[in-house]
């Protein structure tokens, strides 16, 4: 009897959780096509959509710029201690530019994008669903969604690919800085292995991510701020959830991402 109850209680917990789970993936999905809709749905608002640009874009600028290229910098270096032992020191400039360009600047923007931006917005969207700013709107016949929901999202999937673009040069930079000035490579050779090995593929893949991550960050910061209740304790969870949610779903998607753009069919 007391194994049976104890099964029961398992089962029971197991059944609540996947529920529960069912239940928010179902609203994320709905979030998701209401988003898409009105996104194509008249009226836009520009204004609200580049504030948000220069919010997500421009001003992540200094924090892309530096985990950038410390992350070039970092992986030059241990590249080399790597290599180094097996006398391939000429696959550093290889490994530095296809390593920024295909994983480490879709992902650590996208990371860094999400610990910004996402909590912002959830942060934001959050305190005025708390205090009733957003039912102020529909009162006033503002669409929500088209006001706060869209111009983010838009914002967030216009400047991401922008931002790893700029993330990829610079990383780029950072590893030639340490091969040519630390490990005393010859610049010129660096240079012509760097253009020699990277093809346009490996950029626009890049840039693939990132529109994909800027997009799922927007959409999770959006979501759980929209969403929030509870008062200022609400607020502050629905922040959290934001950049888990976007954390967890970035290596996700750029395993599945990474699956699609370079298996080979």
């Amino acid at each position: 009897m007391k194994y049976a109850l104890s099964l029961l209680y398992i089962l029971e917990w197991v059944g609540h959780h996947t529920l529960r789970t069912l239940a928010a993936i179902g609203r994320v999905g709905l979030f998701f096509f209401q988003t898409c809709f009105a996104i194509v749905l008249p009226p836009w608002h520009i204004k609200q959509f580049f504030h948000q640009l220069m919010h997500v874009g421009y001003l992540s600028l200094p924090v892309i710029g530096l985990t950038a290229i410390f992350s070039g910098m970092v992986l030059a270096l241990q590249s080399y201690t790597g290599f180094s032992r097996f006398n391939a020191e000429n696959a550093i400039a290889t490994v530095v530019v296809l390593s920024m360009t295909r994983e480490l600047g879709p992902v650590l923007a996208g990371l860094m994008v999400a610990g910004r931006v996402g909590a912002a917005m959830a942060a934001e969207l959050g305190t005025m669903r708390v205090t009733e700013q957003i039912d102020a709107l529909r009162t006033l016949s503002t669409n929500p969604m088209q006001y706060l929901i869209v111009p983010r999202v838009l914002a967030a999937l216009v400047s991401l690919p922008l931002l790893v673009l700029i993330a990829d040069i610079i990383g780029v930079m950072g590893g030639y800085l340490v091969s040519v000035y630390q490990l005393n490579f010859n610049a010129g050779n660096y240079l012509h292995q760097t253009y020699s090995f990277l093809e346009a593929k490996d950029v626009i893949s890049g840039l693939i991510k990132a529109a994909v991550f800027g997009f799922i960050i927007a959409l999770m910061g959006c979501y759980h701020g929209y969403h929030s209740k509870g008062g200022a304790a609400g607020v502050g969870q629905a922040t959290t959830n934001a950049v888990v949610s976007a954390s967890i779903l970035i290596l996700l998607f750029n395993y599945a991402l990474t699956a699609l753009l370079f298996t080979k069919q």
